[in-house]
């Protein structure tokens, strides 16, 4: 009999070494090597995927039923975000900040999806009396087939696993699982590389989903390695808005687009999907607008989004200007004020600039330049824009309003939410003059080429302040 052979792994990135050091060679830590045993003889499961032992062409592989086919999660707005479903085989992790309602709509998920199919979930965080909490708070009631196994031992996941055999598999949260194979602190990055595997294996060798959630680090990014990120099929993060509404974004899909949002709003009794996201984000407002308000027409994914683009302006202190914006990148608004500096003879160089979107979303589309672009002259002027008013369009820096893609989209929601001014660029004439207007457009709808053209409509009959220096 062959004795345990004795090999050091480094707590930090999994390094492997067959004899202590005080440094890690890979990632340069000191006294990060955890010594572990493991049997010479090589006890290690192997699964269904692992069996493949000789290369093979494509005409050998077949496809099942089940492969080709997504099952419906009985969340619209979950389905949307996973690009028609879940797929069969497939893994989902799922980040979010602490409280956000990972457990939450995960526990909602597992609950419909277990009307169909057999569920297991895995926690490795909570308790049989905190689960119990929640599914009473959320008006889950007894299923025989949902299941909760309490246990972090990957061994003992692995066999549930393998005894109840369910179609979908829920672990909240994969930081918490362990194995001793992988060191002796749970939550490294060896551990996590290890875990994730060993799971990963066992849903590629059949037809189960398995959706991992993760923690994420005080930057918002998913804690651990980036392999993970690499080793799973779609990443998820759910992020929070001002209020109680919650979006859900794919920022990685192998199924569908990362392009798409789910929306929800969180509730006394959990999570509840936005079927009408449209004007989620604009702010109920009587009268006219402050200074430095536009409605910018969003389109993300399938949808488009009404928000609110405020703008502020003040001197800048010290003779450094600075630009603060969170929501929309930083970079963008710098070039956008530049624009109006060199095309409207309106100084910013001399002002701190605050933008901020109403409702906390993340905007990355090009399209909201043009509501952006008023909102700033709007704030360093002085003059309101007129209620209801909504822009879409890139702006160059030639001053030149280029034209967004799904145009009529747009236009048709803005309509619909009752805005009665919309500015675009005349390049979207041809495709906003294919439709009716009467029904498809809002009362004023104006084009132009360039950012003058359009300032000049939408300030026609206002002229700025004396105190608003221009160059």
């Amino acid at each position: 009999m062959k004795k345990e052979k004795s090999r050091f792994i480094c707590d930090n990135c999994g390094h492997v070494e067959f004899k202590w050091a005080g440094r890690c060679p890979a990632c340069l830590a000191w006294n990060s090597f955890t010594e572990n045993n493991v049997p010479a003889s090589g006890t290690k499961k192997t699964h269904g995927s692992s069996k493949l032992k000789n290369p093979v062409s494509l005409s050998e592989i077949s496809l099942s039923a089940g492969s080709m086919m997504r099952e419906d999660s009985g969340m619209d707005e979950i389905n949307r975000v996973l690009g028609g479903g879940i797929t069969a085989g497939s893994v989902v992790l799922i980040g979010g900040e602490p409280g956000i309602g990972k457990s939450t709509i995960m526990m909602q998920l597992a609950s419909v999806l277990s009307l169909k199919k057999k569920v297991l979930y895995i926690s490795g965080e909570e308790s049989r009396a905190q689960i119990k909490l929640r599914a009473d708070r959320l008006g889950i009631t007894a299923n025989p087939d949902l299941a909760f196994f309490f246990a972090t031992d990957l061994d003992s996941v692995t066999g549930a696993i393998s005894k109840y055999n369910p179609s979908s598999i829920i672990i909240d949260s994969v930081q918490t699982l362990f194995s001793p194979e992988a060191g002796s602190v749970p939550g490294t990055a060896s551990q996590l590389k290890y875990c994730c595997q060993e799971l990963i294996d066992i849903v590629k060798s059949g037809e189960n989903s398995l959706f991992l959630i993760a923690h994420v680090t005080k930057e918002g990014i998913i804690a651990g390695p980036k392999t993970i990120e690499h080793m799973v099929d779609t990443v998820l993060y759910f992020e929070h808005s001002e209020n109680d509404m919650r979006i859900l974004r794919a920022v990685k899909n192998r199924f569908g687009s990362v392009d798409e949002l789910g929306l929800f709003r969180m509730g006394g009794s959990g999570l509840q999907q936005i079927s009408s996201p449209e004007n989620a984000f604009m702010s109920s407002r009587e009268g006219e607008n402050p200074p430095g308000i536009c409605i910018a027409a969003v389109h993300e994914g399938s949808r488009v989004f009404l928000v609110e683009i405020q703008s502020l302006t003040v001197p800048a202190k010290g003779g450094i200007s600075r630009v603060f914006s969170d929501r929309i990148d930083s970079s963008r608004i710098s070039r956008i004020a530049a624009v109006l500096e060199k095309h409207t003879g309106l100084r910013f160089s001399d002002q701190d600039i605050y933008v901020n979107v109403a409702g906390g979303m993340r905007i990355k589309e090009v399209g909201v330049d043009l509501a952006a672009a008023l909102a700033l002259y709007s704030a360093r002027t002085g003059i309101p824009l007129p209620s209801k008013t909504a822009a879409a369009g890139e702006l160059s820096l030639t001053g030149e309003i280029r034209p967004v893609p799904f145009t009529e989209k747009r236009i048709k929601a803005a309509a619909a939410c009752g805005i009665s001014n919309y500015y675009s660029t005349a390049a979207n004439g041809a495709h906003s003059k294919s439709t009716d207007r009467s029904e498809t457009v809002p009362r004023s709808f104006k084009e132009a080429d360039n950012i003058n053209q359009i300032i000049k409509s939408v300030f026609s009959k206002k002229h700025p302040p004396a105190t608003a220096k221009t160059i």
